[in-house]
């Protein structure tokens, strides 16, 4: 069992490690556009620049919550652990509708409705 809890352990420190990575690099592909980019609307570069950030982040975020939930519970799956967890999901999961909103301009749960809206 312990061998089994420490490759569990193992990745999800590597999922948290992709996670971090993506976020990186997002990061440094949404500013090299940025400032590669023409500049003939600043407006429309800075928005363009923020929802790549924005999306590098989302996807980040949702690595480094499954890194968590592996962690918690497959290898300390505690009272006290699972609360800890509960907590962190809770504010990943905030930051991520978040800036969702500021990325895409609404929240998840309206894209049926648009989509619906565009078919009629």
């Amino acid at each position: 069992m312990n061998y089994y809890q420490a490759i569990m352990q193992l990745i999800g420190t590597l999922v948290d490690a992709l996670g971090v990575l993506i976020i990186v690099i997002g990061a440094a592909i949404a500013t090299a556009r940025f400032l590669l980019g023409r500049r003939s609307d600043f407006n429309l570069a800075y928005r363009s620049y923020r929802q790549g950030l924005g999306r590098a982040i989302l996807l980040g975020l949702e690595f480094l919550i499954a890194g968590d939930i592996i962690r918690t519970v497959v290898v300390a799956p505690t009272l006290e652990n699972v609360l800890i967890l509960a907590l962190i999901v809770i504010i990943r999961t905030f930051l991520s509708m978040a800036l969702q909103l500021e990325v895409e301009g609404r929240w998840p749960w309206q894209r049926g409705e648009e989509t619906r809206a565009d078919a009629a």
